[in-house]
């Protein structure tokens, strides 16, 4: 008897044990991409990132294809509040109302927002998505959209001097530099990441509220850039939600950097949970070598 109880006892343990574990394990979380009108290559860019986002395993993936440019936009309705973050490959003609307000209850209400690369261009006149993102460029935009936000021997500038908003120079390899080392996203990474030829996006406006730059690179006056530091990886919070901006990742061979993807991953997870989970991965970067995946 003695013994049965023994090792009812033990399996009962072994049980709980192999309980807590598939406990521990996070749910994954639901995503969903925006894309169907962008000046970039939103047909190839899209499956790239679904693919990086579910073979972290942390992440399932969804897409909403809009229309056409110039198409009638008042059917586009992806349910938004189905997600716990967006994602915009996306840079198009405006939404319909409806649409809008459901985005900008769902952010503000608390769901996740992830701008990738020109994210940032789009809604020019929308002022909660400019305020969603940040900063913003092309479209129009000026010094009455808002500073030209960057980084000057390490402190950050609003800078309201007269000029348009959004440059690059031709595309180049660049150094990615933490510029806020103890935020969630970055915590753990390297201080400097050497990333593969991209745009190097400079001159960003708007609004620039409740925004942390995490991230810099210095556009070199004659690569093109501005020679001030230049705001690569951004976190904003508006109302309860939270929201990542990514200003790498022009086309497909740009998302093959490590980098991009650590910090896209862990930038998502934050923007949909407020925490991170996701490791520094062994092949990541360094100041002087560049790694890229398949």
């Amino acid at each position: 008897m003695k013994k049965t109880l023994c090792v009812l006892t033990s399996l009962a343990v072994c049980l709980s044990f192999a309980g807590s574990i598939f406990a521990e394990e996070p749910a994954k979380i639901k995503l969903l991409i925006i894309d169907g009108q962008n000046n970039h290559n939103w047909k190839a860019t899209t499956p790239v990132l679904k693919d990086i986002y579910e073979k972290s395993g942390r992440f399932v993936v969804d897409v909403a294809t809009s229309p056409e440019k110039g198409r009638d936009m008042s059917g586009f309705k992806p349910e938004f509040s189905k997600y716990e973050a967006l994602v915009m490959n996306y840079n198009g003609d405006v939404w319909a109302k409806e649409t809008k307000d459901a985005f900008e209850k769902y952010v503000s209400d608390g769901g996740g927002l992830v701008s990738y690369h020109a994210g940032d261009n789009p809604f020019r006149d929308w002022k909660e998505y400019n305020e969603m993102i940040a900063i913003g460029g092309w479209g129009g935009r000026n010094e009455k959209d808002g500073p030209y936000l960057y980084v000057k021997n390490g402190e950050v500038v609003r800078d309201t001097t007269p000029g348009h908003g959004g440059h690059h120079g031709p595309q180049v390899e660049f150094l990615v530099e933490t510029f806020a080392p103890e935020h969630p996203i970055m915590k753990g990474l390297p201080k400097a990441f050497l990333h593969c030829k991209d745009e190097l996006y400079c001159k960003l406006r708007g609004p620039a509220k409740n925004v942390d730059i995490l991230g810099t690179a210095f556009a070199k006056v004659n690569e093109g850039g501005t020679g001030n530091d230049e705001p690569m990886l951004m976190a904003i919070t508006y109302g309860k939600g939270r929201v990542f901006h990514t200003t790498l990742g022009h086309d497909v061979p740009q998302c093959k950097c490590v980098g991009f993807q650590t910090t896209l991953l862990r930038g998502s997870e934050w923007a949909a949970t407020g925490n991170v989970t996701i490791p520094c991965p062994e092949d990541y970067p360094t100041e002087d070598k560049i790694s890229v995946r398949p």
